[in-house]
């Protein structure tokens, strides 16, 4: 396989290189310190694999790899970063990223990972992979924990009644009420009503009987 580096750390980009260039498999095209040099300069007809750093000076890896699976779409993108948190994760794989190793994990990860990635994987860390998994989860029942008292006002909640009605139906202050929704709201992640209602009923939170309308 044919590989593209972009990283900006010359030191690192330099042992990056050495270290996969040992490989029978892997041939190194180009090395890059920046997405502009690699752009500008890359022979990216001849390039199967574009391993790239997230956090890049100037044009970003994310769009970096965005514009290389615009301009030459055989080419696989695979970012190689310490960058974890949800927001680049997310950026990266929707702009084309086939992959995402963190800079942490066992070189050999990295080699199988690039194999992994030339037959047609799509190779994560462990802790990118759990990310991903769990976006496409429901709340779970240990992330909200709701306790008998809230469970009831979020049942009223989803059936559309008011805070007055709320209180009037399970004997509560309006005070208590608010503070009960808003620990609810906490729990599930949600950002007003309609959001907690869609979520309580995606997590199997809410009575069957209960008419589950947004507000």
């Amino acid at each position: 396989m044919n590989l593209c580096l972009v990283e900006d750390n010359a030191t690192l980009l330099k042992s990056l290189a050495i270290r996969l260039a040992r490989e029978p498999d892997i041939l190194i095209l180009g090395t890059y310190t920046s997405a502009e040099e690699a752009l500008a300069q890359g022979t990216w007809g001849d390039i199967d694999i574009l391993l790239a750093d997230i956090d890049l000076p100037g044009i970003s890896g994310v769009e970096l790899i965005r514009r290389v699976r615009a301009l030459y779409p055989a080419v696989i993108p695979m970012a190689f970063t310490i960058c974890e948190d949800r927001t680049t994760v997310f950026a990266a794989l929707k702009a084309g990223a086939y992959g995402y190793i963190l800079k942490g994990d066992a070189p050999q990860l990295l080699v199988a990972s690039l194999r992994e990635l030339a037959q047609g994987g799509s190779p994560m860390s462990p802790a990118i992979a759990r990310q991903v998994i769990r976006e496409f989860h429901p709340v779970g029942v240990d992330d909200h924990a709701l306790t008998p008292r809230e469970r009831a006002v979020l049942d009223l909640v989803a059936e559309g009644r008011l805070y007055k009605e709320i209180a009037g139906a399970l004997g509560l202050s309006g005070h208590t009420v608010h503070t009960h929704i808003k620990r609810i709201y906490g729990k599930l992640h949600a950002h007003g009503r309609a959001d907690a209602v869609q979520k309580a009923g995606e997590a199997g939170l809410l009575r069957a009987d209960t008419d589950a309308r947004l507000l």
